[in-house]
């Protein structure tokens, strides 16, 4: 039994070595095949058992397949920005129909993608690569764990694509020196400052957006000098220099509510502040008495300064209260060209401002903003005021999202595009002294693109380039992921399915968990080496010829046994 049972044993053998070269061969024909991964002979013994240890039966050798799925090749760089490799853990989804929606996932390490007749990016065996849709804001749509929900990349733009304005902004210094208009600020009055911005509406189309500034007055109770009295004229006592005026005369001022004073010639009686003009008080020093009046959290209520034609200027602090001047003792008031009296706070809301102030207004920083639309004559889509502080920064209170925002809402251009809102960040206006300096403005528009090409980075973004300098990201390219990679059926095409001993797909995002990095612009290799290679189809060759001689040899035994006579 043992001779003749010799030739099954080496017919076996020559079986699993004929396996073994059969791999070989494989491995060396796809040497070149991007993403392929070889598969190496591993061998088994096949015993015979016997009850008898003094009686032997020879079995045989078995040959299965080892799937090296799992290891790396090696990236190389590629000119194509739609090939992808994956450095790491996964695969690519695809599917061999991009229309067919019972079209099997399939997953694949060939990442050789471009565009077919349609648009559609596919590998170089055909197969439609799959990912995630994305909206605007660049959010995946629909689930993240369905395979159901990935969608074939279509990267045709037959349209191009256009960026409707949505944000813009202007950095900008106003000149605290401008002559300012009397409050309220006319719609003819012309624009101290103007400035256009170009932005684009939802046609792509390029429409302008002009920003006006005019200097005001402020909305204040207002009393003004306009004598001919020039307190700015000398620097000694206002008694002597003022026609009219003597030491010891007094003038006062209403206060809406409790205050404090800090000053040697002013006192407070209730809500009445009380100035007195002594021998050697000077305008500086009669300036310094009316600003020291403060509420109870220490903001100035009232605020007297000497304007560019020396004439003394008295002013509430804040909008809608009214201002009452009266002479006491002797006519200061009068004598420096203020008729006294009651001086009414002109009407002045909340809708009249652009954005809230975040503090008592400073009564010499208030500008009217307008902002309008198309080309003359415009079109109003929103004005109001703005104030700026002492420091020259904008005094105004932050939305809830924290942002000096104006809201241009349901801007009509006239040309049959959607109305259209943009927000604009005011945050970059201030105003010091010195000329208007426009230092950038921005806005996030474009016009009409076509496509111009199409990349995918690292984060699996499939992205699309277009002539207007734009870009969109339009997918996300999912990594698959098994428990068990080496347990993939292969299939024709270099492509896996789900089997059994995988165990289930997990879609990840590119180097996320166990997810490998996606590498745009590069392939990977196979993972074959001829050197091993080679090596092995030595010990193949070797190994079928010992068998073959095992064949021979048992041969001559069995016609040894047949000349028996």
């Amino acid at each position: 039994m043992s001779v003749f049972g010799s030739l099954f044993t080496a017919v076996g053998g020559l079986t699993a070595q004929s396996q073994s070269m059969g791999m070989i061969s494989n491995n060396i024909a796809n040497v070149s095949t991007v993403g392929y991964k070889r598969r190496d002979a591993a061998f088994s013994s096949l015993v015979t058992s016997e009850s008898r240890s003094t009686l032997y039966s020879p079995g045989s050798v078995r040959a299965s397949q080892i799937a090296r799925i799992d290891q790396q090749g090696i990236l190389q760089q590629s000119n194509s920005t739609t090939d992808v490799a994956l450095s790491g853990n996964g695969f690519f989804v695809v599917k061999r129909s991009a229309t067919d929606p019972f079209a099997e996932p399939l997953y694949t390490r060939a990442g050789s993608f471009s565009e077919n007749s349609n648009g559609i990016l596919t590998n170089t065996s055909g197969f439609t690569l799959f990912g995630w849709p994305l909206d605007q804001d660049g959010n995946v749509i629909g689930s993240q764990t369905d395979v159901n929900s990935l969608v074939p990349v279509d990267v045709a733009f037959l349209g191009g694509l256009t960026q409707p304005t949505t944000t813009a902004s202007l950095n900008i210094n106003l000149d605290k020196n401008e002559d300012p208009y009397a409050f309220p600020v006319q719609v003819n009055d012309v624009a101290n400052f103007s400035r256009d911005i170009r932005v684009y509406d939802s046609l792509g189309g390029a429409q302008s957006l002009r920003v006006n500034f005019k200097k005001s007055e402020t909305p204040t109770a207002n009393a003004a000098g306009i004598g001919v009295v020039d307190l700015a004229s000398f620097q000694g006592p206002l008694v002597g220099n003022v026609p009219g005026l003597t030491a010891g005369d007094t003038f006062t001022f209403d206060l809406p509510s409790a205050a404090t004073v800090s000053s040697p010639i002013a006192a407070i009686a209730g809500t009445t502040v009380t100035v007195t003009i002594g021998a050697t008080t000077t305008a500086a020093e009669m300036l310094a008495a009316i600003n020291s009046t403060l509420d109870t959290n220490g903001d100035p209520v009232i605020y007297a300064n000497i304007d560019a034609d020396g004439h003394l200027n008295i002013k509430a602090r804040n909008t809608n209260e009214n201002l009452t001047l009266a002479d006491t003792g002797g006519n200061p008031l009068a004598d420096m060209d203020i008729t006294p009296g009651l001086f009414a706070a002109p009407p002045f809301t909340p809708a009249d401002l652009l954005m809230p102030t975040a503090e008592t207004p400073n009564t010499e920083g208030w500008w009217q903003v307008e902002f309008l639309s198309g080309s003359a004559p415009f079109g109003s889509i929103s004005s109001g005021y703005l104030n700026f502080n002492g420091l020259g920064a904008l005094n105004a209170l932050p939305n809830a999202d924290g942002e000096l925002e104006v809201n241009l809402a349901d801007i009509d251009w006239g040309n049959g595009s959607e109305l259209q809102d943009v927000n604009f960040d005011i945050s970059g206006f201030t105003q010091f002294s010195g000329e208007y300096n426009v230092i950038s403005a921005e806005q996030n528009g474009a016009e009409l693109g076509l496509r111009t090409g199409v990349s995918i980075d690292r984060d699996g973004f499939v992205t699309a380039q277009f002539s207007n300098g734009r870009s969109a990201q339009i997918y996300k390219l999912p990594v698959a992921t098994f428990a068990n990679s080496n347990g993939l059926d292969e299939l024709t095409g270099n492509v896996y399915r789900q089997s059994d001993g995988s165990g289930d797909y997990n879609l990840r995002e590119a180097g996320r968990g166990s997810a490998g990095q996606i590498e745009g612009g590069a392939l990977e290799a196979s993972n074959v080496d001829l050197a091993d290679e080679f090596s092995k189809m030595i010990v193949t060759q070797r190994a079928y010829s010992a068998n073959t001689k095992v064949i021979t040899t048992a041969d001559e035994m069995t016609a040894e046994l047949l000349r028996l006579r």
